[in-house]
């Protein structure tokens, strides 16, 4: 940006600087552990509210510490902030009403995760993100109903500390889009037709949000950065004429991002409210150009979101500049944001003691990207003198990551470019490698496994910890690790699981321990990032080029397949999962980095069956989730994606079964896809969604062999023989029972071992009972 640019901006209203949203758990996760004090019973619903209450107040301090001038309220959740609108609007499942009325924090967690008694709401990934929400559901007989408490309070409190706040709610038209229909439903109900019905609602909710005191709500409209139809794109035009028509409202900025408005941003344009927020990070950075085709937004507000808020690499200050000089003409007042929350970052790059300092000058979590939208917001304002030092450090720290051997091997790429076609293909095709299987195997009918992990006990934790401390050395954690995987293959021979897991008690992530072991890989100490409700990951930082170190996962497993004459499967992760938990970098496209990961998972593939591991399970849950958002870019992912497993899984003999697992996602678009990995077997998330996917599988005419999920791990509720048979029956309807396997829908990792044990052996009594056999399995010891 020039200074006669920054002199042009002086005559106009001083920029802001804001978020969209912010980490929800404290820094050293205070929420997690209140919310699962409170499941247990150790902590009282006064305590757990009164920590909530004291890290909203704290993480608004801090935001307006570090110089904010407007913080955002409302994007606090306890569990996820889609379940938070879906009890503001009053759209609670019949089944959960009473449950609600009796009590308003155990019916909201009863929605989150269920009861023995009731299934809870289903769950998928947030647009293209690693991020969970509860999908709302509704049908002809939903009667929306408002409650504003949570968000009226939650201004209130902010207002009370003397903080601008900007209270951020789920637009109406997201919401319905993200909805499905309820059980018992057409499954051809079309949500958005209930538009006109919710929108006085949201009416509703405006108006006591301003009687509080809101000067500006924030309406988020994610899902209009998809491909929408003419008619939803005419549901956009009315929701707003409505709302921006009411007398009694604060003003209204719509916000967007993850990527370009497209077709939407002329409705936005001419919707009568007085701000739009936009994207202009990666491919949203096309809404500069398109806003300047529909005539900018003149004597509005544009909050412009220049600070990537998904991933971890530092801005560009001068580019973001320019961008913003350009901007400056296009609306009334310009204010300068990250592109979308910083819930999907985590806290404070500084806490990370253990990364190299060159590396972590590279790095920008929540904290450091808030610093970066102060900065620019002065830059703006004042003029790029008042940031000189802060520019000339930041062309120095982009410059060395730019020059760093850190960041290129050349023998990784040489491998990764001489890659062949033959490399990514098996020798055989499915249905003559299907029989080389079914002969060295030997599985019965409807064959039963799970998808990978047990539960990881406090006391594996504790040895996990002690190890990292020193406490205790590397012989005696091994040894913890050999205890831990003998109780789990005895258990499963006991309850007659026919393919077996060793549990993974030796990993802590199903990405950070293939990334610990990889180069090019960062692992963080305190990068915590939420997936869904309690459920925090730390996501790895891939910041240069992959090889494997050694053998990674094959003495585990081998030592598992030696106390058992079963099958015991190997596990790997997948290179596109691998990239999409990870903060993946951004100086090269994705594709040349999924080739250099496949290639580095094939060395551990060919590894395992050489030590005679018999079946392989290379989980790609993410193949679904990072998927483009608009159509236009799904081939091109598409291609390098099941190029990527493919390349990981092609070297093995046709004998040797590769099973692959995806978990809650919306399937139907990529079946292609999903054929096209050529896994013999493919596990998918099925019980919330009451074996949907195995209807999809069977239309798509999918021609491998599919084990739709039976348990919900994600919910404490333990389902019966019979609900698990019911779900096996409706699967055989699908699919012929010569290619259904049984399973849960994901890893046993966050659940305990008491509902694990009950879980699978009803698991095991369903699938004898659909085979029409008996035979007795283990009690729950």
């Amino acid at each position: 940006m020039t200074k006669k640019s920054t002199a042009t901006a002086s005559t106009a209203a001083a920029p802001r600087a804001t978020v969209h949203g912010y980490p929800r758990q404290g820094g050293d996760r205070q929420l997690k552990k209140a919310i699962e004090g409170y499941w247990s019973g150790r902590v009282g619903a006064d305590a757990l509210r009164a920590t909530a209450a004291e890290l909203r107040a704290s993480r608004w301090r801090e935001l307006a510490g570090a110089g904010l001038d407007e913080v955002p309220t409302g994007d606090f959740s306890y569990y996820d902030h889609v379940l938070d609108a879906t009890v503001m609007v009053g759209a609670v499942p019949a089944r959960h009403r009473a449950a609600l009325r009796a009590d308003a924090l155990d019916g909201y967690f009863a929605m989150a995760r269920g009861t023995r008694e009731v299934a809870p709401l289903e769950m998928t990934k947030w647009f293209d993100t690693n991020y969970h929400y509860l999908v709302p559901e509704v049908g002809p007989s939903t009667r929306f109903a408002a409650d504003s408490s949570k968000q009226v309070a939650e201004l209130r409190e902010a207002l009370g500390l003397s903080l601008a706040a900007r209270p951020v709610l789920l637009g109406p038209v997201t919401y319905l889009l993200l909805a499905k229909p309820a059980p018992g439903t057409a499954e051809d109900f079309e949500p958005l037709t209930l538009l006109d019905r919710l929108l006085p609602v949201y009416a509703e909710v405006l108006a006591d949000l301003r009687a509080a005191g809101a000067e500006w709500v924030q309406l988020d409209e994610p899902a209009l950065v998809q491909d929408r139809t003419p008619a939803e794109l005419a549901a956009t035009a009315r929701a707003y004429a409505e709302l921006g028509g009411a007398a009694d409202r604060p003003r209204l900025l719509v916000a967007s991002y993850f990527d370009r408005l497209g077709e939407a941003l002329p409705v936005l344009a001419k919707a009568p409210v007085e701000g739009l927020a936009l994207d202009f990070t990666g491919p949203a950075a096309a809404n500069l150009d398109d806003l300047a085709a529909v005539g900018g937004l003149p004597g509005r507000r544009l909050v412009a979101g220049v600070v990537d808020g998904r991933n971890v690499w530092i801005n560009d200050l001068t580019a973001s500049l320019t961008t913003l000089g350009t901007l400056l003409g296009l609306a009334e007042r310009v204010d300068v944001a990250t592109s979308c929350s910083l819930l999907h970052v985590p806290l404070d790059a500084a806490a990370e003691r253990d990364i190299d300092p060159q590396i972590l000058r590279w790095l920008a979590f929540a904290r450091q990207k808030t610093a970066e939208v102060v900065t620019l917001a002065r830059g703006l304002g004042a003029g790029i003198d008042s940031i000189a030092a802060r520019l000339a450090a930041n062309r120095a720290d982009l410059a060395s990551r730019v020059g760093s051997p850190i960041t290129r091997d050349p023998a990784v790429r040489a491998r990764a470019a001489a890659v062949t076609e033959a490399q990514a293909r098996r020798s055989l095709p499915y249905p003559r490698r299907a029989l080389a299987q079914r002969a060295r195997l030997g599985l019965p009918p409807l064959p039963t496994t799970t998808i990978g992990s047990f539960p990881q006990t406090a006391e594996l934790r504790a040895a996990r910890a002690a190890l990292r401390a020193g406490r205790i050395d590397a012989a005696a954690y091994e040894s913890r690790i050999e205890a831990e995987i003998r109780e789990v293959i005895a258990f499963q021979e006991r309850a007659g699981i026919d393919v077996l897991v060793h549990g993974e008690p030796e990993r802590n992530d199903m990405v950070q321990y293939f990334a610990e072991q990889l180069t090019g890989y960062l692992a963080t100490r305190h990068g915590w990032v939420q997936s869904y409700g309690t459920r925090y990951v730390r996501p790895p930082v891939l910041a240069g080029d992959i090889a494997r170190r050694g053998p990674m996962t094959v003495r585990w497993t081998a030592f598992a397949q030696s106390l058992t004459d079963r099958p015991v499967k190997g596990m790997l992760t997948g290179p596109v999962t691998m990239l999409a938990w990870s903060f993946v970098r951004d100086d090269q496209p994705r594709g040349e980095t999924a080739r250099q990961v496949a290639l580095a998972l094939r060395d551990e593939v060919e590894d395992l069956e050489a030590a005679g591991t018999a079946v392989i399970q290379v989980d790609e849950p993410a193949l679904r989730e990072t998927l483009p958002l608009r159509a236009a870019g799904h081939p091109a992912y598409l291609a390098w994606a099941t190029e990527a497993f493919r390349l990981t899984t092609g070297g093995v003999r046709p004998e040797t079964q590769i099973h692959t697992h995806m978990c809650y996602a919306e399937f139907g678009d990529i079946l292609g896809a999903i054929e096209d990995l050529d896994a013999d077997v493919i596990s998918l998330e099925a019980a919330r969604s009451h074996m949907r996917v195995a209807g999809e599988l069977a239309t798509a005419g999918y021609p491998r062999e599919a084990g739709p999920g039976v348990y919900d791990i994600h919910s404490p509720r333990v389902p019966g023989v019979e609900e698990v048979a019911a779900l096996l029956r409706k699967g055989r309807e699908a699919l012929p029972a010569d290619r259904l396997w049984v399973n849960p829908d994901c890893g046993l990792k966050t659940r305990g071992w008491p509902e694990v044990r009950e879980a699978l052996t009803h698991l095991v009594a369903a699938a004898r009972e659909i085979r029409g056999t008996r035979e007795p399995t283990a009690d729950h010891g």
